[in-house]
């Protein structure tokens, strides 16, 4: 520490210059240490699963459909309403999958499609996609086609 008498008075300011050296001294020591010390960390890389299923085989999908006329069916056999809520329950019970599909005309009321939501919900099903039902027929409009 030095003190410098002045006209204002005493100042006192601390040498820097020794922590300086030193820093640079530490910096150059971990400097040339660093490469020196080994890491053997073996590192392990995820190996991909072994296939379980075949490839050319899908999952089995639930698929509720309703039609216009206001009948339901559960992968293409016909159900009721009433019917159907146990019979879901009794399908996503076994099931580890909750997803399930809702497929209807595009003319049909929400309403409608919101009791087969509803009923998938209550039934224990975790998601749930909306598809829109088309004709086999149906000439496709190039003007509503989205690429």
């Amino acid at each position: 520490m030095s003190m410098i008498v002045g006209k204002k008075g005493l100042k006192s300011d601390i040498n820097i210059t020794p922590y300086i050296d030193i820093l640079l001294v530490l910096l150059i020591i971990f400097m040339v240490a660093a490469p020196l010390k080994q890491h053997d960390h073996p590192v392990r890389v995820p190996q991909p699963a072994p296939p379980t299923q075949p490839k050319d085989v899908k999952p089995d999908s639930i698929i509720v459909e309703m039609d216009l006329d206001h009948t339901v069916r559960l992968n293409n056999q016909a159900i009721t309403l009433d019917k159907l809520e146990t019979t879901l329950t009794e399908v996503f019970a076994r099931r580890a999958v909750k997803n399930m599909f809702i497929r209807g005309d595009a003319s049909l009321p929400y309403g409608d499609v919101f009791v087969l939501l509803d009923i998938a919900k209550r039934s224990g099903v975790a998601d749930i996609a909306l598809l829109e039902k088309k004709e086999k027929n149906a000439p496709i409009d190039s003007a509503k086609r989205s690429y």
